[in-house]
């Protein structure tokens, strides 16, 4: 089995801040980088350096094609990574001195998928293979439907979390991949415990993954209910931890750990994810992920 990956291509410009900038407020970086990004891309890579066999589909701009180069690096099938007449998606993130961030982003052509380019890249797929999707592209909803009616597996990681999301056909979503803030608001749940109940309440034959950062991650299908920790680490950049959990407990599943063994393994790259600068540069290989303590 593969992974169809339908996602964003982004190009990362980085700045190192002493604090989140306020409104209104003007202050100066102390340090800038460009990195190759985008949650698609970026779960993409994960995937890859997990060990699953990983297709990527997406658009990206002229400027941003060296991004589909170093996809390709990474053994990913880029075949249907389209380049676009248009600027690319990209994201400016800030970095506090405590490694949280702050992301503005910029769609370009990830906004601009057809209805053949989803049918092309749909037909490299058997039944049983996954489809994983974000919110970051134009065509998700229809993507889901397509991917449900071929036989996929639809795995959903509705990042950036927007209104248009509670209008998606989610009762075709077999992997439901939510953190705490989009949980709630599809959940319509304040409380923590209460949003992976009431999202498995209103999609019953969904399976729900919450990951809570630092508090570890909750899951809940027909049959499983269980919680495991994160691992404590001294967090340098958050921004890849949760497309690295993603790619790596989509990779422990389709390798048949079981869930508690998939979500561990995810919990042990996304926190050796926020140890180093950066998004997709900080996607931690596979044996160092297994070698890791914690």
């Amino acid at each position: 089995m593969k992974v169809l990956n339908f996602g964003s291509l982004n190009l990362d410009h980085v700045y190192a801040v002493d604090h989140i900038v306020q409104p209104g407020e003007t202050i100066p970086s102390t340090a800038y980088e460009l990195f190759a990004g985008g949650k698609g891309a970026n779960q993409s890579v994960a995937l890859a350096r997990a060990g699953a066999t990983v297709c990527h589909g997406g658009m990206i701009g002229n400027e941003g094609t060296w991004l589909r180069d170093k996809m390709d690096d990474e053994g990913i099938e880029v075949g249907n990574v389209v380049v676009a007449d248009s600027p690319g998606g990209h994201a400016i993130i800030q970095v506090d001195a405590s490694g949280q961030n702050s992301i503005v982003l910029f769609g370009g052509a990830n906004q601009q998928i057809s209805d053949e380019h989803v049918a092309n890249a749909l037909s490299t797929c058997s039944p049983g293979d996954v489809l994983l999707l974000q919110n970051e592209i134009n065509k998700t909803a229809e993507l889901i439907g397509a991917g449900r009616a071929a036989g996929l597996t639809v795995c959903f990681n509705p990042a950036p979390m927007t209104p248009a999301v509670q209008e998606f056909p989610l009762e075709l979503v077999d992997i439901l991949i939510v953190n705490e803030h989009e949980g709630a608001a599809l959940a319509q749940a304040a409380d923590v415990p209460d949003i992976a109940p009431a999202l498995r309440q209103r999609w019953p034959d969904t399976r729900i993954v919450l990951t809570l950062g630092e508090k570890g991650v909750h899951f809940l299908d027909a049959d499983t209910e269980l919680h495991v920790a994160a691992y404590a680490v001294d967090a340098v950049d958050t921004t890849a931890a949760g497309d690295t959990f993603i790619g790596y407990f989509l990779a422990g599943t389709l390798e048949g750990l079981p869930v508690k063994q998939a979500l561990q393994l995810a919990c042990k790259a996304a926190a050796l994810s926020v140890t180093k600068p950066g998004a997709m540069d900080s996607i931690p290989l596979r044996g160092a992920v297994e070698t890791f303590v914690g």
